[in-house]
């Protein structure tokens, strides 16, 4: 995984922040392979409720970068009670829980 522990407390402090305590992030993408370089930061957050989560997204990339470097950062929502679409599927076989 190409996170630093700083990188990795940041945005599970972030998350709790924003989302509330029990929020499930996973890192998915390009940074959960060692041997790739580059791109930005995949995450998946798992909350109660997506749309709720999805308005709070400016105070979590808020207090995420008071932490840490500045940088790109795709997040992607999903309820707990809710369907997976296909990406939300592949975050959830392949991502890292943070």
């Amino acid at each position: 995984m190409r996170l630093t522990p700083q990188e990795i407390d940041a945005i599970k402090t972030a998350a709790n922040e924003a989302f509330g305590t029990g929020t499930v992030v996973r890192l998915f993408g390009s940074r959960v392979h060692d041997h790739l370089r580059g791109g930005d930061i995949d995450l998946l957050v798992e909350v109660d409720d997506a749309i709720i989560a999805a308005r709070s997204e400016g105070l979590f990339l808020d207090r995420l970068f008071d932490r840490i470097e500045e940088q790109r950062v795709d997040i992607v929502y999903t309820g707990r009670d809710r369907e997976a679409t296909p990406i939300v599927a592949i975050a959830l076989r392949d991502g890292i829980i943070l």
